[in-house]
Parts: structure tokens; sequence; C-alpha cells
């Protein structure tokens, strides 16, 4: 619950950040046909254009593809050393696309074919993980579909694990962004481990990994080229630099660009623009309280009320960031721990621009029957005063 209603005060935050960065350091203008800035440490959008407009994602359906196979390696249904026989399916992919060059009855690891897909950007690794994890590539697309919908990415369906173009295969900028921050933050590890590499050698073939922000920018660690002739050329990456004594992740989605030059260089300037024109600020660490509200009718006349998951905010660098604390009134005991008992007001350069829940850092029980009398007087008391 923290969770969605954290998500929905960070939706509102997004469109009064970029407001205000509007005013003092405009985006950078992108021939894309649609972009989105995330700042994946805050969680909001920076800025974006025609980030909800239905997209082919193309290669960037990978993404899905390997958190899946991600999710599988995590819930031990495989593991990076098994070892994989190439199908006939995975190795007809269609002529001119991109590939590992896997042989039909070879076998495979599933740590070479994750090479394949997140470097290489093997549609024949594609198939053959899918078919790795569930038996078929139609299962495994539905256990994609499924958990899309298990991310909130409800403006995306997929018909394929590799992205070749389909109808039934689409998602927005939006929707991109939101699953590139849940994989790295999901499997953070994983991530590092087949995004960042530069290159990979299979069947005595080298291919260099298509994101070339990888040798342009060190703080880029990742994620995913795509290209068709309909989607255009389109990349999701993300870099991590330092942000005071903690570090700062930004993620870039561009999409239909007329090259791959242009969706480099595109990228590169909202990567730029949001780590120079933006600051993300530390609020409260996780566990911190930041209020004693009083409590009525429980145990304890008072409790601690805090955060459930470290909160920052991003703000135009120089902005004024103000905090305001709006408690619940009253707050009436049983209370458990976690429960939302008001919220953090964050005014920047005086206007407000998101809220955040805060919650019962400890429960506090109801109490005897004398108490809760004697506090329902004092309610009734105060509610009449005046």
């Amino acid at each position: 619950m923290f969770m969605k209603k954290l998500a929905a005060s960070l939706i509102v935050a997004a469109a009064c950040v970029s407001g205000a960065a509007a005013q003092s350091m405009p985006a950078p203008v992108l021939s894309a046909k649609a972009w989105l800035l995330l700042d994946e440490t805050s969680g909001q959008v920076i800025a974006s254009h025609a980030a909800t407009d239905r997209i082919e994602p193309a290669s960037l359906t990978k993404i899905m593809t390997a958190y899946v196979v991600f999710e599988a390696l995590s819930k031990k249904e495989l593991s990076a050393a098994q070892l994989v026989t190439v199908s006939t399916r995975a190795w007809k992919v269609p002529a001119g696309s991109s590939k590992m060059f896997l042989e039909p009855g070879s076998k495979v690891s599933v740590d070479d074919l994750l090479r394949g897909l997140m470097i290489q950007s093997g549609n024949d690794a594609a198939i053959a993980l899918a078919e790795a994890v569930s038996g078929s590539v139609e299962a495994f697309v539905a256990r994609m579909n499924a958990t899309a919908a298990q991310l909130g990415l409800h403006a995306t369906h997929f018909a394929s694990p590799h992205g070749l173009p389909d109808p039934g295969t689409y998602s927005t900028a939006s929707d991109l962004s939101v699953l590139a921050a849940r994989f790295i933050r999901d499997y953070p590890q994983l991530y590092q481990r087949y995004d960042s590499a530069k290159q990979f050698t299979y069947n005595k073939i080298t291919q260099p990994n298509r994101n070339r922000l990888l040798w342009l920018d060190p703080s880029v660690d990742g994620l995913k080229t795509g290209h068709t002739e309909a989607a255009g050329y389109c990349i999701v990456a993300s870099a991590k630099r330092p942000n005071g004594k903690d570090e700062r992740r930004l993620i870039t989605v561009v999409v239909g660009t007329a090259s791959d030059k242009l969706r480099t260089q595109e990228s590169r300037e909202l990567l730029e623009w949001g780590f120079q024109g933006f600051n993300t600020i530390k609020l409260y660490a996780r566990g911190e309280a930041v209020a004693t509200p009083e409590v009525w009718k429980g145990e304890s006349d008072s409790l601690k009320a805090g955060f459930e998951r470290d909160a920052y905010v991003t703000v135009p660098a120089g902005a004024k960031v103000e905090r305001i604390w709006a408690p619940q009134d009253p707050l009436v005991a049983p209370i458990a721990a976690q429960a939302t008992v008001g919220e953090m007001r964050v005014l920047v350069d005086g206007k407000p621009a998101m809220q955040f829940p805060v919650v019962a850092l400890e429960p506090v029980a109801e109490a005897g029957f004398a108490g809760r009398a004697w506090d329902s007087i004092r309610l009734w008391w105060r509610g009449h005063a005046g």
C-alpha cells in the first residue's frame, strides 16, 4: 500500500518538477518520436515527450525477456550453468536479423545465452531462453505478459521474446522506463553482469554491444538498444553518478530516431541535462523518525512516524526545498506498524511539488477501558470547545 501511495505522489511530482525545470532550464530539443528521462533514485520523471503514445519497442522487448529469465533464475527454475539444446526454431530466426549464431542441436549455457541476448541482441538467444524457461515460446510470451501486468505496464503487450515486428508487440516510453527501473532494482547483480559488457564472443564471432554509450560515458552501465524499419532506432540507457555521499541513477528512453548516432546522441544529451540541471535530495532515511504525533485511546500517548523506504526528491539545481508535516488528526488506537499516519508535503521554490505518505514506525495497542473512556471525553471536549 505504501508503494502505491508513494508512486501516486511521484506522478504528481513529475509534472510539477518538469514544469519548474521548463522555467529555468529547458529540456534538449530532440528528434525522437517519444522520449523520457527518469530519476530512478527518486522515482520521478524529470521530463518527457509523447511518453504514453503507443510505440513499437523492437529489441527493447528483450529487457522483459531478460527480466523473466532473471526471475526464473532467482526462483531456481533453472541455473546459469544449465545447458540448453538449441532448437531448429531458435536457429531459424529471420535472415538479416540480429543473432548470436547458434547452431541447431548444439548445447549452450543459460549464461552464454543471456550474454548473447543482452550484448549481441540475439533473436536466436531470445527463443532458446524462452524454450528453456517455459518449454515453448508461446508459454514464455504468456509469462512475459503476465509479468508486464504485475509490474503495472498496462499499455504494453508482447507477441514474442525478441521484438521483431508484430502488431501484438507494443509499449510506451513510460512503460519502458518503469520496466527498466524494476529490471535494475529487482536484479542488480544480474543487471551488472549482463548489461555492462562491451562485447561478447560466441562461435568464434565477436560482436560489440550496440549501446555505444558504454564507450562514450563511463557512468553508463546498460541497458538495451533496438531497431526495426518501423520503430526507428531506439535505446533505453542508464547511468549512475555520485550524489553527495550516495549515488544517483538516471534512465533515458529514446524511441524512433533516424539513426544509431542520433539515438546515442539524444540519450546522452538527456543524461547530461538531467545530471547537470537537477539535484536529487535525500529527504529522510528509511526508518528515521520525522515526527511523534499524539495518539488517542492508546497504551502510548504518541508514536514514532517516518518512512518505509528512503525518501528522495528531484528538483532543478538551486531550487529551495521546504517540508511540511501534516498529521492525520485525530490518530486513534489501535494503530498497526506501517499504517499511514500523515503525509510530508514538499514545496519547491514555494510551490507544492509532492506528498509522501508517512507511516507508523511502531504499533500502538488500544488502551484499557478507563483510558479509552477518558480520551473519548477529551476528544468530545476538544471538538466542542470554543
